[in-house]
């Protein structure tokens, strides 16, 4: 058993690849891991977190400075022999793709240079009806358009039908504001 107290006894370069530990850090997460390597420039550890089989492993990068404690728990084979590991670089880039596209789809949903009342009324429109800006101007289901200040008055185009959703939308949501703002929220 290797223990390290507060960073004093023991020593992440002392730790070989493959090592696995049971390690508590400084900010009060406990995880059990496996070491890939240690960058003694940077300070930080690499470990593959978990210990149960399966094709697909979360890694962490881990400052030496926040362990607190670890357990040496045994040694297994290095996690990236290339005859065990195997990287699908292909489901990787189709995951970056996934994240990237929600990532832009969610920074056009905020709003640019407009307050945060209006932002809480596009959220509230978002919930029902298919909504997008266009610069300041919330743009509904491609047809209505709603501009400052974001009440009845300023709801122009689209079907009588669907303009007449959208003012009752903007009444109600104006309504929870005003009720939400009232009660000190």
């Amino acid at each position: 058993m290797a223990m390290m107290e507060g960073g004093n006894s023991g020593n992440p370069e002392e730790l070989a690849v493959g090592c696995l530990l049971s390690i508590r850090t400084t900010l009060g997460d406990e995880f059990e891991g496996q070491v890939i390597t240690f960058d003694r420039t940077s300070n930080i550890l690499v470990l593959q977190e978990g210990s149960k089989p399966g094709p697909r492993r979360n890694i962490r990068l881990l400052k030496a400075n926040y362990i607190k404690d670890f357990t040496f728990l045994g040694q297994s084979q290095d996690p990236l022999d290339p005859s065990v590991c195997f990287l699908d670089l292909t489901a990787l880039q189709a995951r970056e793709d996934v994240a990237l596209r929600q990532a832009e789809a969610d920074a056009e949903r905020i709003g640019v240079g407009v307050t945060s009342e209006a932002q809480s009324i596009f959220d509230a429109l978002s919930k029902t009806l298919p909504v997008r800006w266009d610069k300041t101007v919330i743009v509904v289901m491609n047809e209505v358009r709603v501009s400052s200040p974001y009440n009845s008055e300023s709801v122009i185009g689209g079907t009588p039908a669907a303009n007449d959703r959208v003012k009752k939308v903007l009444e109600f949501e104006r309504k929870r504001l005003q009720l939400r703002s009232s009660s000190g929220q």
